[in-house]
């Protein structure tokens, strides 16, 4: 109990909880978005690793960091085009082409890398973002090492989950963009273009996911590893589900998974070999499928999510 209360106490536990968390808020945010249009994306994973491998590559070829996160983020926004026309116009199954989608950018990603760099045994470095303290709050006490010493990636992610929930809950599109759906028929009515805001969505909630996998290779890492995303994004969409499809929730959901994981491999360090690895590998998922549990019945979730919209109909 002593040691579960020093690693819960620590301000590089929680400063850890949040490095490892912030992959998945990306992850999240994009997933949400795409969601509350109504359209399931489970391209993530192939997203994931394709924004990995395209900002890693940007910038060991020599653009700086931020070029490699902008490049991340347009390979995103193109495999989320594919994925919206589609799904979105021409009405396809959106299980069927989000795998479909994670298979073509997982496998394209690894071939890219092979044919750039086809003599290479050990991956290529990078110099990554450097944690950066913020003046005035990062010398708060416990508080300022465990939020205010991070990555400037982190704190775009939480920047954008404000402007997130900002838009999606206090503009005109951000209520078109829910009403899309949850009535498209509705959206259609008012004079509005559903596909049209579902495409713009899945386009923009891609490029969001693929900040998760930069941030990887750009922050987490300075390299490229084949699997190196660890099914994240199949994480992602399990905490949408958890969140409800709120911007606030999924952050916290995020963050709790990231606290999971950071608790798991402070408390195998702390136990030792008493206890197999593979027990504290597999606590945060467990963590989260008892969370998961407990709140999916209760979930809201949008009524016309994965239900293809042809125009006119009624």
């Amino acid at each position: 109990m002593d040691a579960v209360l020093d690693i819960l106490l620590s301000a590089s536990f929680w400063a850890a909880a949040v490095r490892i968390a912030t992959p998945l808020m990306f992850g999240v945010l994009g997933a949400l978005i795409c969601e509350r249009a109504g359209v399931l994306n489970l391209g993530i994973e192939g997203i994931f690793t394709a924004g990995a491998m395209a900002g890693w590559l940007a910038v060991y070829l020599g653009l700086d960091l931020w070029s490699g996160v902008l490049v991340a983020a347009a390979v995103g926004a193109s495999l989320g085009l594919v994925l919206a026309l589609l799904t979105v116009p021409l009405g396809l199954s959106q299980h069927v082409t989000g795998i479909g989608v994670t298979l073509l950018a997982t496998s394209l990603s690894y071939f890219v890398y092979r044919v750039a760099l086809p003599n290479v045994s050990s991956p290529p470095r990078i110099q990554p973002f450097a944690p950066v303290a913020v003046p005035g709050l990062s010398d708060l006490p416990f508080i300022g090492p465990a939020l205010f010493g991070q990555t400037p990636l982190t704190f775009l992610a939480l920047a954008l989950f404000a402007v997130a929930a900002f838009v999606l809950h206090r503009t005109p599109l951000g209520l078109g963009l829910r009403a899309v759906g949850e009535n498209p028929a509705a959206v259609e009515s008012a004079g509005l273009d559903v596909h049209g805001l579902r495409i713009g969505a899945v386009v923009v909630g891609s490029a969001v996911m693929a900040l998760g996998g930069a941030f990887l290779t750009m922050a987490a890492f300075n390299a490229f590893f084949f699997e190196m995303t660890g099914g994240r994004g199949w994480i992602c969409i399990a905490l949408t589900v958890f969140a409800s499809w709120r911007p606030g929730k999924a952050l916290l959901g995020a963050l709790l998974f990231g606290a999971f994981d950071a608790f798991q491999l402070r408390l195998q360090h702390a136990v030792g070999g008493a206890v197999p690895s593979q027990v504290f590998l597999m606590l945060p998922y467990l963590l989260s499928i008892a969370a998961l549990c407990t709140v999916a019945r209760r979930a809201d979730y949008p009524k016309a999510l994965m239900v293809p919209y042809l125009k006119g109909q009624r």
